[in-house]
């Protein structure tokens, strides 16, 4: 086949892949705060919210970030969100859980996190909220499910809500507009590799 022959049939086919993506877009017409969890084993799930973070302030939007579970304060994203004026950045937890080893403590911690959250899934001045690692919450029955879920259901109608963290519950993933999961399939740090400025904190 000719370089000529290449050509055509190259645009052929992308011709033929525009009209469908144009027809795509031009049905999906609705307007909705989305839900969008972030799960999976893979390394990337909160770099991706804080992505859309980034992507939201570009826009001029308010942003809150709930931070369950860590308890570092020296992150680079949140040297960098919190001094931003339109985000609201809360760090609510104690560490992780076999740093803390303590049940209870874990449960209150979370209940007190939750109700931060509350106010921000309350609030519509909010246009994005980041619920950082609250699958582990649901899965350690830190929180209850009911609760929370109700409380996604009926934030304001336009908010959009970022839930990360690993094994996303079935009720969570049912009730997400957005569900994507990502893959571990290789990882610096069984290498014996350190955590990386820039990279991972």
């Amino acid at each position: 086949m000719s370089e000529t022959e290449l050509n055509n049939r190259h645009k052929e086919r992308m011709a033929k892949k525009k009209a469908l993506i144009d027809a795509s877009i031009a049905s999906a017409t609705k307007q909705k705060g989305l839900l969008i969890v972030l799960t999976g084993n893979g390394k990337g799930k909160s770099s991706s919210a804080f992505g859309m973070v980034a992507r939201a302030l570009g826009h001029g939007m308010k942003v809150g970030v709930a931070q369950f579970i860590k308890a570092r304060t020296d992150t680079g994203e949140e040297a960098f969100f919190s001094r931003q004026p339109q985000v609201d950045w809360q760090v609510l937890g104690d560490g992780f859980t076999w740093d803390t080893q303590d049940r209870n403590q874990d449960i209150a911690t979370a209940e007190r996190g939750w109700r931060v959250a509350q106010q921000m899934l309350t609030d519509a001045s909010y246009h994005v909220v980041v619920l950082d690692e609250l699958t582990y919450l649901l899965n350690y029955q830190y929180l209850d499910s009911d609760v929370v879920l109700n409380n996604l259901i009926n934030r304001p109608p336009m908010q959009h809500v970022i839930v990360t963290g690993r094994a996303a519950s079935e009720a969570l993933c049912a009730l997400a507009d957005t569900v994507s999961e990502i893959q571990d399939i290789k990882h610096a740090y069984r290498d014996g590799i350190q955590a990386q400025l820039g990279i991972d904190l």
